[in-house]
């Protein structure tokens, strides 16, 4: 069982050193193909890069995306040039069912700051070893859930000091990673947020195979 082990775990970085090296040599990002991803977007006025990009860089490399919002009906991003309709109600959600859970930013993603429904998703993701990622103003709401206290973490910068007073180590980049939570500061970092979420689900997906 031991040998099992060993061998498992050099198979797995050796896996991960060649993604490494691939997307050392400019090549594209790790296949996550078959990864079940959760996108949590308000009922109005989410944003529309911070959704956009991410989505399109997980699908690009195979991930299933469903969203979820408070409400089923269409919702429209603030400049008013996109409507999603949402696959499930938030308050339906199940959070085993998906191996990554994020919550889009926008200033409609307020009416999650203190959701009761939102918390309990961020909370039972952590437990659970889910990949949680926020971004823009969304990093208050796992904040507020409880999960961030003594993490590193970034947010939009008009929220930096709510980050800070509930115990979080606000850096102030781009994309921080602290762990399995993923959190970026706005749009202009959208693409790097999908990339990190990205590599993240890639990597989890290992590590979870080689746990004794």
């Amino acid at each position: 069982m031991k040998k099992a082990s060993v061998i498992l775990t050099v198979l797995f970085f050796l896996l991960v050193l060649g993604a490494l090296t691939e997307q050392a040599q400019g090549e594209k990002l790790p296949s996550i193909k078959g990864s079940k991803v959760l996108m949590v977007i308000a009922s109005k006025d989410f944003r529309l890069e911070e959704y956009k990009i991410p989505r399109e860089i997980l699908e690009r490399q195979g991930a299933k995306v469903k969203v979820a919002s408070s409400r089923l009906s269409p919702s429209v991003d603030m400049s008013g040039k996109m409507k999603v309709k949402p696959n499930i109600l938030l308050k339906k959600v199940k959070v085993k069912d998906y191996d990554a859970i994020i919550f889009v930013g926008g200033k409609g993603a307020q009416e999650y700051w203190n959701d009761s429904k939102a918390h309990s998703i961020v909370r039972e993701a952590v437990k659970e070893g889910k990949i949680l990622g926020a971004i823009c103003i969304a990093p208050v709401i796992l904040a507020r859930a409880g999960v961030l206290k003594d993490k590193r973490a970034t947010v939009w910068t008009g929220c930096a000091q709510e980050l800070k007073e509930k115990g979080v180590e606000y850096t102030g980049k781009d994309v921080e990673v602290a762990g399995r939570i993923i959190t970026a500061n706005g749009p202009s970092a959208a693409k790097w947020f999908g990339e990190a979420l990205v590599e993240k689900i890639f990597l989890s997906k290992f590590q979870d195979v080689i746990k004794p």
